[in-house]
């Protein structure tokens, strides 16, 4: 039986290995800052084939175009004779008569390094990006790094890292192989490929286990400050919270986290934050923060990734589950997607005893505020199914604000309703027991499920009015269904650059200030010309020092309306920056400021659905 078992291991080998894409990314032979890939494939069964990079992934909602990032791409068929083929656009080539087709190679480059060429094209987010720094971090998301033919995804991948020896690497995937310089994964489709995300460094890494989930944690410092092990109590702490807060609905076994700390040397990227992934997240956040900012930002923001695993992964429409990357459709659904898993980051911390019950209020708030900056009756199905195009895109940070609102009132709704029985956590329960990883719904028909797992018609109306409706969401109506009160108070008019001098920041290679590019201008960066893309040099001769940053902030406090003002930005143009002056006359903002509080004498219903609401509690 023993010797049968083998040679029926050794068969099953062999087929799966004359059946899958063979997939080499080698991080040995690095040329020029770039990285070789080659693709084995099985025999072609049609002589015209169809090569695709990308145009986004899964998670993302920007159009990024993967395939420019490739260089010397060759077609070879099965004697290695170059094939011809037509190079439809960045992402897409077409061969006829290919089916001898056997193997592509190419070279890759990163995108980090794009961030900073200033090029036509919108930077990548970096956590969905790539980086290529020889004999320091390689940041391998697939998707930049891997293509496809089209119809043949769903084929299994064999990936084979040639790596140093002395690297290690952070993911989620199970090495086959003992080789120390190969890594060897087997991935059952092209899809499972690109959610498999790796980080190659110099060993630096913890595991350990945390509500019955394996989980590690792959940390690369490029000065050395911070060492993986720095973030192990905060996140552990985080993760025992998160799956006490999940139950049942997450079934992670084991779970990665690759953190990239950006330095002020190598690529000056600006993309900070997070992408999702069944099993793993990518994270980027620049190694200059403290580390209770970083601790506080892993509570939050991988927080926010953790929880994808049950929404979309787990709960998710036919356009993820068959996501098309050449060609991609959208859900409607974004504002559950985002807003809601948003909303579980904030709401596990206060029903877990991370934050206070002022804490989440005051998060609330926040979110309501910068609400305020987007178009609060665009219907947000309309706006998310079209995220992709120029007139909607702008407006995507909000599913975030508004989104993570909807599914808060939502929240308080089903509380009513079920007289404190049932809230929005138990609603993705049902509907993740209901769909799960491997059954999508259809897209039209999400709110029919909705009712269907609450049993509460009202829901529909919500659904109608406040999502796929342009009514503008009462968010006063639902708080004071759990005693808390909107307080609105004026605020003394103000001079900046943007509406929430909040969303400031600062560019330590060019001691400038910049800022996000959902930001909204102010009354008078809009009157001067100013760009949200434009780099704050100095206001009226008075440059930005970061050690003495106060003073330039006093200066803009102290300008009155209708001044003289000349604000020097540094604008980039086709790949060129030149400094340039703006001249106009200030304008003050005035701004109302609104935040909640808790009612000092709410009423016995009130308080009773309040203490539902903020403990999670029946």
């Amino acid at each position: 039986m023993k010797k049968i078992a083998i040679s029926l291991g050794l068969l099953s080998v062999f087929v799966l290995n004359a059946q899958s894409v063979k997939t080499q990314i080698d991080l040995l032979n690095i040329k020029d800052d770039k990285v070789n890939v080659s693709l084995e494939f099985p025999k072609m069964k049609s002589g015209d084939v169809k090569f695709h990079f990308p145009k986004t992934v899964p998670g993302t909602y920007s159009t990024d175009d993967y395939g420019r990032f490739i260089e010397g791409i060759k077609f070879l068929d099965n004697k290695g004779k170059e094939l011809a083929f037509t190079k439809v656009n960045d992402n897409s080539y077409t061969l006829k008569n290919a089916q001898n087709l056997s193997k592509v190679t190419y070279w890759v480059n990163d995108s980090f390094d794009d961030e900073m060429e200033n090029t036509k094209h919108k930077a990548v987010f970096s956590p969905s990006g790539t980086n290529i720094e020889e004999g320091k971090i390689y940041l391998l998301n697939t998707h930049g790094f891997v293509g496809y033919i089209e119809n043949m995804q769903d084929v299994p991948y064999q990936l084979i890292v040639k790596k140093p020896k002395e690297f290690y690497g952070t993911t989620a995937l199970v090495d086959q192989d003992k080789s120390e310089d190969t890594d060897t994964f087997t991935l059952a489709n092209y899809a499972k490929l690109t959610d498999s995300p790796l980080m190659y460094t110099k060993p630096d890494y913890i595991t350990f286990n945390a509500g019955g989930m394996e989980l590690v944690l792959g940390v690369y410092s490029p000065t050395g400050k911070y060492k993986a092990a720095d973030f192990k109590e905060n996140l552990e702490k985080m993760v025992i919270a998160q799956k006490k807060f999940l139950g049942d609905m997450n079934t992670n076994k084991k779970y990665a986290i690759m953190l990239y700390l950006a330095g002020t040397e190598g690529p000056q990227i600006k993309g900070f934050g997070a992408l999702e992934h069944h099993e793993s997240t990518s994270v980027v956040l620049p190694e200059m923060m403290p580390k209770e900012a970083i601790d506080q930002t892993i509570t939050d923001v991988v927080s926010h990734e953790f929880f994808h695993t049950v929404n979309p992964l787990k709960v998710h429409s036919e356009e993820i589950h068959y996501f098309d990357y050449a060609d991609p459709k959208m859900s409607q659904h974004l504002w559950m997607y985002e807003g809601g898993t948003e909303y579980f980051a904030n709401l596990f911390q206060i029903q877990e005893g991370l934050i206070t019950r002022d804490e989440f209020l005051k998060r609330m708030t926040d979110k309501i505020t910068n609400s305020k900056n987007y178009n609060d009756t665009m219907p947000f199905t309309v706006m998310s199914k079209n995220i992709l195009k120029d007139e909607y895109k702008d407006q995507y940070r909000n599913v975030y604000e508004k989104g993570a609102l909807l599914a808060m009132c939502i929240d308080i709704e089903l509380r009513k309703l079920s007289n404190g029985e049932m809230g929005y956590r138990d609603m993705i329960r049902k509907l993740s027991q209901r769909f799960g990883e491997n059954k999508p719904f259809k897209d039209d028909k999400l709110i029919d499920e909705l009712v269907e797992v609450t049993g509460y018609p009202q829901v529909r109306d919500f659904y109608n009015k406040y999502i796929a409706g342009s009514e503008p969401t009462p968010y006063e109506k639902y708080l004071t269904e759990v005693g808390v009160e909107v307080k609105k108070q004026d605020a003394p008019p103000i001079f900046w650059f943007v509406k929430d001098p909040n969303q400031t920041g600062y560019n330590d290679k060019n001691n400038t200030f910049i800022f996000d590019e959902s930001s909204a201008l102010s009354p008078f960066a809009k009157a001067i010309g100013f760009k949200i893309t434009d780099e704050v040099v100095a206001l009226d001769g008075k440059t930005i020092n970061i050690q003495n940053v106060q003073e330039f902030i006093n200066y803009a406090k102290n300008i009155k309306d209708g001044q003289n003002v000349t604000l020097t930005v540094l604008r980039t143009t086709n790949g060129k920056s030149e400094k340039i002056d703006l001249k106009g006359k200030a304008i003050l903002d005035k701004m109302t400021i609104e935040s909640l509080g808790f009612k000092s004498n709410p009423t016995a219903a009130e308080k009773k659905l309040q203490d539902q609401w903020i403990t999670g509690k029946k």
